[in-house]
Order: C-alpha cells, then sequence, then structure tokens
C-alpha cells in the first residue's frame, strides 16, 4: 500500500513539474534575434516591401515613419508611401507573452505622382456631367450669402478652352445675385494626393471665390465632422490675398486652421492653387510655393474620400460687404487636376 502511495506521489510530481516547465516555457521567452529588411520599389510607386523575423515572435508592429501603423502577424507587408521623402520606419516584434523587442531602420522613398482624374474643359457647353453637378438655391448656404446658385450657362459654362462660373447682378427667385457651385460629389472622389487648379479669380467687393472639398460622408456625418479642405478662397474685399484652410471638429469657421499668402495679380492673371495631401500633412501653395502645412493625423477627419467643389458666393459673413456698383464677376479656370 505505501509502495503504491509513493508511486502516485511521484506521478503528481512528475505532472506537475511538466505543468509548470510549459507555464515557464515559449510564452514567456522574449523575442530575440529581430531582423528587417526592406524592399524599396524602382517604379517610383512609392511601394516598399518590408520582411521583419524574430525568434519566439507571433506579431509585428510597424510604424512607418510617417505616422502610419499596421499590426501585420506574419511580419511581412507592403505599404506604398504616398510622397517622396526619408522615413525612419520602427518595427516592435512581440511574443505570445506580450514582451517585445524592437529595431529602426531608415529608408529613402522617391514616388513620382501620376494624373488620376482631370477636367481641362475643352469641350464647349455645360460643365461635363460625367465629372459635375450642381447645388441650387439659396438661403445663405450656412453663411448669410446671397446669391442663388443655378445649373444655367448664363452662371457655369465651357467656352474658348476655360470654365467659366459667373456670378451676376440679377433678380432671381427673391434673390439679388445668381452664381454657380459645381461639384464632383457621387461621380468622383479620393483619399490623399495633389490638386492642381489653375485659375483667374473675380474682381469686386463682396465676391468669394473658392476651389475646395468636403469629406465624403457630409450626409450621414454632417459638418465640421465629415472635414473641409479650402485649397483657395479669395475675398474681393481682401485683394490678391489668398487663404488655404482645413475645417474640423473644435477647429471651424472662425476658428479654423490654415494660412495665407499675397500674390500680385489673382484677378488679372492664372495662377496654380494647389494642395498636396497626405497621412501626416496638408500642404498649400500657389504656383508651386508651399505657404501653409497642417499637421493630419488619424483623428482627424482628413484621412477618408473628399469630393471637390468649385464656386463664387457673394457677401455674408466671410465675404463681407459688396460693392453697390458691382454687376458681373468671373471666376476663369483653366483646368483641375488630381494626381496620386
Amino acid at each position: 500500500m505505501k509502495l503504491k502511495l509513493i508511486l502516485l506521489l511521484a506521478l503528481v510530481g512528475l505532472f506537475s513539474c511538466g505543468k509548470d516547465k510549459d507555464n515557464g516555457g515559449s510564452n514567456n521567452n522574449p523575442p530575440s534575434n529581430l531582423t528587417v529588411n526592406a524592399v524599396v520599389s524602382t517604379d517610383n510607386s512609392g511601394n516598399v516591401s518590408f520582411t521583419a523575423t524574430a525568434t519566439n515572435a507571433v506579431t509585428y508592429e510597424y510604424g512607418f515613419g510617417n505616422g502610419v501603423f499596421q499590426t501585420v502577424p506574419s511580419g511581412t507587408v507592403t505599404y506604398k508611401y504616398p510622397s517622396s521623402g526619408t522615413y525612419t520606419v520602427t518595427v516592435v516584434a512581440k511574443s505570445a507573452g506580450g514582451q517585445s523587442i524592437s529595431k529602426t531602420i531608415s529608408i529613402t522613398v522617391a514616388v513620382t505622382l501620376s494624373l488620376v482624374w482631370a477636367d481641362e474643359f475643352d469641350t464647349p457647353g455645360a460643365p461635363d456631367p460625367s465629372r459635375w453637378g450642381y447645388d441650387l438655391g439659396a438661403g445663405g448656404w450656412g453663411n448669410n450669402e446671397l446669391q442663388y446658385y443655378t445649373n444655367r450657362l448664363e452662371n457655369a459654362q465651357v467656352s474658348t478652352g476655360t470654365l467659366k462660373i459667373t456670378l451676376k447682378a440679377e433678380s432671381f427667385s427673391g434673390s439679388n445675385y445668381t452664381s454657380a457651385r459645381i461639384l464632383s460629389k457621387n461621380k468622383f472622389s479620393f483619399k490623399y494626393g495633389k490638386v492642381e487648379a489653375r485659375a483667374k479669380l473675380p474682381a469686386g467687393g463682396g465676391t468669394w471665390p473658392a476651389i475646395w472639398m468636403l469629406g465624403d460622408n457630409i450626409s450621414t456625418a454632417g459638418w465640421p465632422a465629415c472635414g473641409e479642405i479650402d485649397i483657395m478662397e479669395h475675398v474681393g474685399n481682401q485683394l490678391n490675398k489668398i487663404y488655404g484652410t482645413v475645417h474640423h471638429p473644435g477647429h471651424s469657421g472662425g476658428n479654423a486652421d490654415g494660412g495665407t499668402t499675397i500674390i500680385a495679380d489673382a484677378t488679372t492673371a492664372f495662377h496654380r492653387y494647389g494642395m498636396e495631401w497626405t497621412p501626416t500633412t496638408i500642404k498649400f501653395s500657389v504656383d508651386d510655393v508651399v505657404f501653409y502645412t497642417f499637421a493630419n493625423n488619424n483623428t482627424l477627419p482628413f484621412n477618408q474620400n473628399f469630393f471637390l467643389i468649385m464656386n463664387i458666393a457673394m457677401g455674408g459673413n466671410f465675404g463681407g460687404a459688396v460693392d453697390p456698383a458691382f454687376s458681373t464677376g468671373i471666376m476663369e479656370v483653366d483646368y483641375v487636376r488630381v494626381y496620386q
């Protein structure tokens, strides 16, 4: 009987030791020997193929050096950088027990942007309906503006190779001014890239031309939660002062984030109004000279698809006092191009 009891205790001890060994085994072994390799595509696409390996690692967390992070269980991932630059990439390898080891590498990426959408305004008549729709009506549009937006040729027409959005002093459906507001909503939208529009702006006190964008989710999220990116705004009462602005929760309307620049001849010559947008920055420029850079991050609404808008407003909270002698003002647009 004693022999059986001794054997039983020995077996219990053996299994207990085995269980303790499992609990103190691979789950508690920290990762080691972390290596990270990067292969940068030679086609200037921005694609970089990463491979990370480590002993005892079960997952890898990548920080691509531009504010973008990704968890990759296999350690192998291809990431497409939206713009050229030198980036410090950090990889954290984690074990099943939560222990970690990290490694950083530096890579240099060259990105050549490709044209993905454009309107050159070469076909006479109404704006291309496959690219543009209209916002119609009056009521101030949230800014106490004075115009009535129409879809008439008198207010938006392509001729001699340019789009002409025309603001007119005329009585129309209860308003004293007419204009047009065209937009690519439900026809074209995009996430990240570069927009360039070559345009000549209207003159006159009260005029407020704009080339801008709104988030695709405006109908569900509302404004400013959807985000707004104003590529170019100009106010006739502040001649030649160009605004680049972003609106988002906590920073909208008069509290928006933005910058300005002064140019010599906004209403008499064409200029290239640009915006370059990545997960980490939104840069505003005139004739390729950047005048304001906004720091983007993944908590903001500027990481989704946006659509394009062009219009001229009259008066209101931003346009200000209207010149009583005003009769007609035109924003003439040579092209709008989007690159990615």
